[in-house]
């Protein structure tokens, strides 16, 4: 086989060939392979030859994804399709028969929510694809010229596809709802109305404000009154199908349908730029109030109308529509139920504000006069009435919130519970704080569901304490009797990113069985808990990476289920599907179906009894091996994240390997040509953080730590690797990151960032020219300073490998395909630091100069390069022909910068734009992003 360097005219499939064979001959070197296929993307047709060869690979990669997800969601096993429609009725009956009472099937097992954080890389079209592609293997995948967003989605996009897969989601509980009425009128046949409930759907998507200033509280109140339109919309289409639109029941829907519809209308929108003015809120809230009775304040309104309905029906008619009520009495007047989230510190503000409380809650020394504080403002409270002008005025984005919440509860939907999430949950005053703003706007215990997010490794190490804080207090327990639940959320991208993924695990799992012992002390073992996981679709992020089975078992292992048993507590899991990853298990009908057939039998193995050898896993009887082993990770990965090697290498260039891909607010947007470089990695958001480990071909966050932590315990690693599910199922993380980090690939990264190697080839080349521009880039990476610790800490994850493959010489390693991909980056990346030395030489221009533009384009920040540089270097001069100036004249000759848009500014663009191609062809393999 001959060097790839060396085919000139070879077809995209034989470049591949040829590079991949030499990948295999020398894995561990790749600095030939990348100038090579450098030099080819100067060539004529080079380019595109190269994107060709991209494109092939990203089309495998998602062939390769789109089986996956199919086997994920449970639409094949062991390479049969399973449809769906046998495991809802299975399902079903199982559910029937364990139920001691009809009144049984009417608790809530699980609930999906759907989130919008930003994982929307894929265009629209691809995603639909993917999910094609994935319902139906013999779906062709044509080759799409890029598999990338336009633009970033925006918020209303955003809502548009969790709607849509809501609204999927939704058909496949009816189906489940049908199965489960069926096998109940056999059970019991003289039971009326079943409303049976093991799943619920629920949603944040515009109800998420946290680190948002974009969505107005107006905007959170029209997405909700569009939740309740496509609600109603939906009974009313299944009124038609039954033939029942014109009777009593349809004709009350139509007017509440149309009433909510003017409603909506109303409601004004954020304007970019643009205040609100008063007069609008003013004529939005006299609609609101005006048609909120024709518009329905509670769905159980109709529960007499249904009744008349179902009366005068046939079996089969009325089966049908007691699915219809059924889908629309759980979800209430909304498509699905919401959930909003707020930053713990915007509670503290308020409660300084409206109470002058300043002490810091976050200071032990400070929490108990805290404590007492909230307490008594509770023993003393008088709910404050509001108006939407007092909405309009409030400078909190706490009391702003909660006011929204209390008028929506008024005015939109009084009978269905908000859920109220609280991220960055440091102390039980957290929580006080929360229910003493609630009852402050006159929101009732039962109307709220006060969640605190457990996600930091202060708040899992703290966790325990924070709610017996909130246990001791008189009005906490009230409220918890009141409403009968205590809601818990609990999150893996923070927790995962600073301790590790599988050290976050068992942290998460040691504060669920705590709770439990919590609530007994304090009495309140017969409160409901719901336990949501946040973790998102990506194993970076707490979710299991080969069925969806696996991930729901991974939340809740054999011995947290064996302890809600003894505790005798009812149970409700909560997990999210997060943005364009989560919809695609519900891109499809079938995938929809299928994905709540699995949750479906998450729930029904609740009942059953929990295998011995679950039971009996090694790893629960080696307490002492299990704290010390994930504590040498926790450690490790703790020091990685302070070590300054490790925030350069996150800050290199890793932001700019993939496009934006959500609607929230980026700080990184500037128009100037300064690069923006983080001190730390708290200083990114967690997604983009696991997204640019991802990208960079070596999962930190989940690998890092593990081999310091095996060699410490080298037989006990090996025997509970084949002896105990829960540890092999943690490994499963492992093996999963595994096959997609690849220390060559990390190794060339540091290479590419090393003046040196830039020297190196300077001082190897025959091309005067050509050793002009290598030492232009090592001067200007010089002035980057990575070189200073990004060695070092590449050292220290090499000691981390080696001890990891010494004790697991068998674990999986990147395939070639991936590792070209890699290859393929950098060599675009050597041609697009090459391009930038050709800019032309220009004058300062304020802070503006040749050097920023060139220190842009080697962190990658190709495209504000290029609007400056389209600003700087206009291809066309601006016509006079046509204009008289006053005088005579003809020394004018109108030129612009062709050339160099042609020779450099162009062939930028194309080979930062396959850069991206390539993220998303590495994303495929990876099958998730973030």
């Amino acid at each position: 086989m001959p060097d790839c360097a060396s085919q000139t005219d070879a077809s995209p499939a034989e470049l591949i060939e040829s590079c991949a064979t030499v990948l295999k001959r020398t894995p561990h070197d790749l600095s030939s392979l990348i100038i090579s296929i450098a030099e080819k993307t100067g060539a004529e047709k080079g380019l595109e030859t190269i994107g060709q060869a991209i494109r092939l690979l990203r089309d495998r990669n998602f062939m390769t994804r789109a089986d996956a997800l199919r086997r994920y969601v449970g639409l094949e096993h062991e390479g049969t399709i399973c449809p769906p429609e046998p495991r809802l009725r299975k399902v079903a009956e199982q559910l029937v028969a364990q139920a001691r009472t009809p009144e049984d099937l009417s608790v809530t097992g699980f609930a999906a929510v759907f989130t919008a954080h930003p994982t929307f890389a894929l265009a629209n079209d691809v995603y639909e694809l993917l999910a094609r592609r994935a319902e139906d293997p013999a779906c062709p995948v044509p080759s799409l010229p890029t598999h990338r967003r336009a633009t970033p989605p925006t918020l209303d996009e955003e809502q548009a596809l969790a709607l849509a897969a809501i609204t999927r989601g939704r058909d496949a509980l009816d189906k489940l709802s049908a199965e489960i009425l069926q096998a109940a009128q056999r059970r019991w046949p003289d039971s009326k109305e079943l409303t049976p409930a093991p799943v619920r759907l629920a949603s944040w998507v515009g109800f998420d404000t946290d680190g948002r200033n974009d969505i107005g509280w107006w905007d959170t109140i029209r997405i909700r009154l569009g939740l309740k339109i496509a609600q109603l919309e939906r009974l009313l289409e299944g009124l038609e199908r039954i033939g029942l639109k014109d009777s009593t029941l349809g004709k009350r829907v139509i007017s509440a349908l149309q009433a909510t519809q003017q409603q909506r209308e109303a409601c004004p929108r954020s304007i970019p730029g643009q205040t609100m003015k008063p007069e609008d809120i003013a004529r939005f809230s006299h609609t609101l109030i005006d048609l909120r009775e024709t518009a329905l304040l509670n769905a159980k309104e109709l529960l007499p109308l249904f009744e008349a309905e179902a009366a005068g029906l046939d079996d089969a008619t009325a089966r049908q529509l007691d699915v219809i009520r059924t889908g629309f009495l759980n979800h209430g007047l909304g498509l699905s139920h919401i959930h909003t989230r707020l930053n713990a510190a915007q509670i503290y503000n308020v409660a300084r504000t409206r109470l002058g409380l300043t002490d810091d809650p976050t200071l032990p020394f400070h929490r108990r006069a805290l404590l007492s504080h909230i307490d008594a403002a509770m023993d003393d409270l008088k709910p404050l009435t509001i108006d939407f002008g007092a909405l309009l005025v409030e400078p909190s984005a706490a009391s702003r919130l909660m006011m929204t919440m209390a008028q929506i509860l008024k005015h939109v939907d009084s009978g269905s519970p908000i859920r109220f999430l609280i991220a960055e949950t440091e102390s039980g005053y957290t929580l006080l704080a929360t229910l003493w703003l609630a009852r402050l706007f006159g929101i009732r215990d039962d109307q709220i569901e006060i969640s605190p997010l457990f996600e930091t490794e202060s708040a899992l190490e703290n966790g325990a304490e924070i709610l017996e804080e909130a246990f001791r207090s008189p009005h906490w327990r009230a409220y918890l009797r009141a409403n009968g639940r205590l809601s818990l959320q609990f999150g893996y991208s923070d927790s995962g990113r600073y301790v590790g993924q599988l050290a976050a695990g068992p942290m998460v799992e040691r504060l669920r069985l705590r709770t439990l012992e919590l609530m007994k002390e304090h009495g309140l073992d017969d409160i409901a808990l719901t336990m949501f996981d946040t973790h998102g679709e990506s194993i970076g992020r707490g979710a299991h990476p080969f069925s969806l089975k696996e991930r729901l078992e991974y939340f809740s292992p054999a011995n947290t289920r064996q302890a809600l048993r003894k505790a005798g507590i009812t149970s409700r899991v909560e997990a999210a599907f997060q943005g364009g990853d989560g919809y695609l298990s519900f891109g499809t009908e079938n995938l929809a179906a299928s994905t709540i057939a699995t949750l479906a039998e998450f729930v029904a193995a609740q009942g059953e009894p929990i295998a011995a050898e679950a039971l009996n896993d090694p790893l629960f009887s080696k307490p002492d091996f299990a704290m010390d082993f994930f504590s040498t990770i926790a450690l490790k990965m703790g020091d990685l994240v302070d070590d300054p090697g490790y925030t350069a290498l996150l800050s290199a260039f890793g932001p700019a390997l993939v496009d934006k891909t959500g609607s929230r607010p980026s700080a990184r947007q500037s128009d100037t040509a300064r690069v923006t470089r983080i001190t730390h990695p708290s200083q990114i958001r967690a997604i983009p953080n696991n997204a640019i480990l991802q990208q960079l071909g070596w999962w930190a966050n989940v690998l890092h730590g593990l081999g310091g932590a095996a060699r410490r315990h080298t037989e006990q690693f090996e025997q509970l690797r084949h002896s105990s599910p829960r540890f092999r199922q943690l490994m499963d993380f492992a093996s999963q990151a595994l096959k997609h980090s690849d220390l060559d690939v990390l190794r060339a990264t540091i290479h590419q960032l090393d003046p040196g190697t830039w020297l190196n080839r300077a001082a190897d080349c025959d091309n005067a020219d050509d050793r002009v521009h290598f030492l232009s880039i090592a001067r200007d990476l010089e002035e980057l300073e990575f070189w200073k610790s990004v060695p070092a800490l590449f050292r220290r994850i090499q000691r981390e490998d080696i001890s990891l493959r010494s004790v697991w010489p068998e674990a999986p390693r990147m395939d070639v395909d991936e590792k070209l991909l890699h290859v393929i980056r950098f060599a675009l990346m050597d041609r697009i630091w090459t391009l930038g030395t050709h800019i032309p030489y220009f004058g300062p221009r304020g802070t503006l100069t040749r050097e920023a533009i060139t220190t842009l384009i080697l962190c990658l920040d190709v495209p504000r390069a290029l609007r400056l540089l389209d600003d700087l270097f206009p291809i066309t001069a601006p016509s006079i022909a046509d204009l008289d100036f006053g005088e005579p004249g003809g020394a004018g000759v109108a030129q612009g910068f062709a050339r160099e848009h042609r020779e450099i500014f162009q062939p930028l663009r194309e080979a930062f734009d396959l850069l991206r191609e390539v993220g998303v062809a590495i994303m495929h393999a990876n099958h998730c992003f973030g």
